[in-house]
Order: C-alpha cells, then sequence, then structure tokens
C-alpha cells in the first residue's frame, strides 16, 4: 500500500509508463485510446506540447480535447501524459500532507478552503524532481472532501494507491462535452476534466452535499471524492474523482442514456457505429417496449432511491441530467464463444473487495431488498438483477450523471424557444421540479416494472414465444 504521509510516493515508473489497456465496455461511452505515442522516459516532457500544430498534423478537436493523427491526445495544450503525471503527483502530495492534520468535524468554511502548491520540474523542500515543465496543483475543499471519503470507508492509502501508485488509464470520451477520462487501473475510480462553471457549481453544492450524504449515504447520484486544478502554461485543467459505475470485468451488452424525454431522444447513425453505442429514449422504447422487471423488493428500493435523489436535485435547482444504464445479459454471455466469454462476461473469480462504500448500482440501492425477496440472491458483481420480457436474466448497473447544470437563464431560454416549435413537456430542458417529476415516473414507469412472484415469469416466456401474429391478435384484444 502507498503511505499516506509520504510526500514522494509516486512511482515514476508508473507514472510514465503511459500503460494503457482495453476499456470497450467501461463506463459513459468510453473507448480506450490505444497506440498513444509516448516519448522516451528521461526527456523532459512539455506541459503546453504544440508538437501536433507546428508540425501541421490533422487534428480532431472537441471542446478543449485534441486528438492529432498519431493518436496524442492534448487537453489545453497539454499532453495527456503529462496531465495525468502532474495529476498523480498532486494528489499524493495533498492526501499525503492532509493525513498530517488532525481528523476534526467539517466547519462551513472548509467549504472554501482552496490549497495551492507549486511543483517546480527540479523539485523543492516540498515536491519531488519530476521530468514535467514547472506547474501547479490546487486542492478544493480539503477537509470536506476527506470526510466524503471516510464517509464511504475509503482510507488515504487506498485511495493513494489506486490513484497513484499504478498508470491512469485514458479513455476516449465521445461526448460533446470534450472532456477528458481517466479510470484508475483497479477500477475504482473515474476521473473527469469539467469546465470552470462546473467546477464552481460542485463547491456551491458542497454544504448541501454533505447534508445530504449524512442523512443518506446510499444514493445513485455521483460521489464525488475530491475536486482538483492543474495550472500549468497559463491554463486551467480542473478535476473531478467519482466513482466508477460500470466494471470493465462485465461485458456490457448495450448502454443507454435516459432523461424521461422524446424529443431528438434518439442515438445518431455516428453513435450506433461505435462498439458500444449509447442510446436513448426512443431507442428503449424501441427496443425494450416492456421495460425490464425487479423483483418487488429491488424495484421497490430502486425507485425509493430514484424518489430521493432527484427531490435532493430539484432542491439544487438542477435539470437535465440521466440515469446511465448499462446492461449485462448473463444468457446471451453464456452462449457467446468460449474465446470472448473469458474475457468480457462476469469474472467467476472472487472481485476484490470495493474500496467505496455503497459504491455499485446494488448497494446504492439495497435497503430492505439486501434482505432477500424472489429474486436469485448470489453475488451479481454489483449489478441489479432483473429480466426482460423474454424471462432473459440481466445485470443492470446504474447511476445518475451529469448533475452539475443548474437551471440558469441561458437553459430557460433554450426550453422558451424549443417548446415555441414542439410541445414543451416532451424536451429535455425543462423547469427542475417539472424535469423531477417526469424523470421519475419515466424510470419507474416505463423502463423498471414490478414482478411480484417468480412464476410471472411463465407467461413472460409464453408471450415472447408465441409468433407475431398471435402476439398481434393479443394485443388487439387487450
Amino acid at each position: 500500500m502507498a503511505s499516506a504521509s509520504g510526500t514522494s510516493a509516486v512511482g515514476f515508473s508508473s507514472v510514465d509508463a503511459g500503460v494503457l489497456s482495453s476499456a470497450s465496455s467501461s463506463g459513459y461511452n468510453f473507448l480506450c485510446c490505444e497506440g498513444k505515442s509516448q516519448r522516451a522516459y528521461g526527456a523532459k516532457r512539455t506541459m503546453t506540447s504544440e508538437v501536433a500544430y507546428a508540425s501541421g498534423m490533422p487534428i480532431k478537436k472537441i471542446g478543449h480535447r485534441s486528438v492529432d493523427s498519431s493518436g496524442e491526445t492534448t487537453y489545453k495544450k497539454t499532453t495527456s501524459s503529462a496531465l495525468k503525471g502532474a495529476i498523480q503527483l498532486g494528489i499524493t502530495h495533498t492526501v499525503g500532507s492532509l493525513s498530517t492534520k488532525p481528523e476534526r468535524d467539517v466547519l462551513m468554511q472548509d467549504f472554501y478552503v482552496v490549497e495551492s502548491i507549486f511543483f517546480p520540474s527540479e523539485g523543492s523542500n516540498l515536491t519531488p524532481a519530476h521530468h514535467y515543465n514547472d506547474f501547479r496543483f490546487k486542492t478544493y475543499a480539503p477537509v470536506a472532501f476527506r470526510y466524503f471519503r471516510e464517509l464511504f470507508g475509503i482510507r488515504p492509502d487506498d485511495y493513494l494507491y489506486s490513484l497513484c501508485n499504478e498508470p491512469l488509464i485514458e479513455l476516449c470520451s465521445s461526448g460533446a462535452s470534450g472532456s477528458l477520462f481517466y479510470v484508475s487501473s483497479d477500477d475504482e475510480f473515474i476521473i473527469k476534466t469539467v469546465q470552470h462553471k462546473e467546477a464552481e457549481f460542485l463547491q456551491k453544492l458542497l454544504p448541501g452535499y454533505y447534508m445530504n450524504l449524512n442523512q443518506n449515504p446510499r444514493t445513485l447520484l455521483p460521489k464525488f471524492y475530491g475536486l482538483y486544478c492543474v495550472q500549468a502554461g497559463g491554463k486551467n485543467i480542473r478535476i473531478v474523482v467519482m466513482n466508477n459505475l460500470l466494471p470493465r470485468s462485465v461485458k456490457m451488452h448495450i448502454k443507454y442514456d435516459l432523461k424521461g424525454s422524446t424529443y431528438k431522444r434518439r442515438a445518431s447513425q455516428k453513435e450506433r457505429d461505435k462498439p458500444l453505442p449509447t442510446f436513448k429514449d426512443l431507442d428503449f422504447l424501441q427496443d425494450i417496449p416492456d421495460g425490464l422487471f425487479l423483483d418487488a423488493d429491488m424495484y421497490n428500493a430502486l425507485c425509493k432511491t430514484l424518489q430521493r435523489d432527484c427531490l435532493v436535485l430539484q432542491s439544487f435547482k438542477i435539470m437535465d441530467y440521466s440515469l446511465l444504464m448499462s446492461i449485462h445479459n448473463i444468457d446471451h454471455a453464456q452462449r457467446e464463444p468460449s474465446g470472448n466469454e473469458s474475457q468480457y462476461s462476469v469474472d467467476t473469480r472472487k472481485p476484490a473487495p470495493q474500496k467505496a462504500l455503497y459504491s455499485t448500482a446494488m448497494e446504492s440501492i439495497q435497503g430492505e431488498a439486501r434482505r432477500g425477496g424472489t429474486m436469485e440472491t448470489e453475488d451479481h458483481m454489483g449489478g441489479i438483477p432483473a429480466r426482460n420480457s423474454k424471462g432473459e436474466r440481466l445485470l443492470l448497473y446504474i447511476g445518475i450523471i451529469d448533475i452539475l447544470q443548474s437551471y440558469r437563464f441561458v437553459k430557460k431560454l433554450e426550453h422558451s424557444w424549443k417548446a415555441l416549435v414542439h410541445d414543451g413537456d416532451t424536451v429535455s430542458v425543462h423547469r427542475p421540479g417539472f424535469y423531477a417529476e417526469r424523470f421519475q415516473r419515466f424510470m419507474c414507469n416505463t423502463v423498471f416494472k414490478k414482478i411480484p412472484f417468480p412464476t410471472s415469469w411463465k407467461s413472460l416466456k409464453l408471450k415472447s414465444q408465441s409468433s407475431p401474429i398471435e402476439q398481434k391478435t393479443s394485443e388487439d384484444l387487450e
């Protein structure tokens, strides 16, 4: 385990290795960035690389994120490899220095503290020498985030070991935000770059977030473990550390981003061409019109958690969030060729214990459901057991994402403009109260449904096995 007190615990061989592995089934529709061009160890790496720009190589740019023809990723003109190194050095120092301070109750002023440390490349009395250009590392609300980590049972040495002992795995986001995503090698944590407004909004949320977690640590809302900023080349790169929703050890067969809205909520052709597309609400209604069936206790626990989380989001005037849902089909996985099964299906070995409490979908909703019900009770790798209308066994991996959207004036204008042309109740951007109610209604009435007894699967299987003509006849009779 990495020592929580050592400020030079990061091994440069780990930081600089740039090891990237396949992550096509990991969260948020990420594909692993393979074939990255890595500079040789020992050569000084520039924090503000302009090699791609000077060479005239074609650059694909989304927001602040750019990828050149060689596969090299930059964010605000900082190379990804240099950013990963700065993150690991910074987190190692800030967590180590925080461990020397006595634990105490969180005070209101703790939410607004910003600590800063300068990392010159030649090193200093407080920081080790490194192979990057000089940079500054800022830590927001360190005492408050330490409390959040403790609340979820994450020890400082485990946090350091996950994020700083092994190379971070870069994941390519296909979204429109242009954010960079990294996942820790043990699958525990996601690191995401966020815009200035998002970081600022998260800072404002912290007192309410603190109160909510104290009352209810079991939540499907994102679990924030740290907010940091790397200042390099005159640019601020803000990052947030969160829980990872989707384990790479489980093959995800299909994935949805659901808002409870139908206006333009269908995956584009470009999205559908990806190895693991992220489908949307209209796709779900077409693909799974009967919904997903959960045992009664599981359904009640899930809907209770969704209701509570929606009330919290509404109180903060947050809207435009989504339910990310990825589905592993157990029956499909068992029929897949053995070569693929060993790589993607549920790992039969006992998984390493989760560092964070309530970090999986199952743990986030379990209350009375843990005491058992009519659903199978064996270990499901953190997924919520469910079935489709064919009776096939499924594991659901879910979480509420994109919550750092306040209902600002721009959003109000966007909704008003869309409502002039389309039905205002169907667009995704809406008043926070209406959005929360519609979101919850869609999830608990359309997406998830209750099956009270196992014998009910028999009728579902019979329905799915009947011919299309028979199905149409029965529907006409209804």
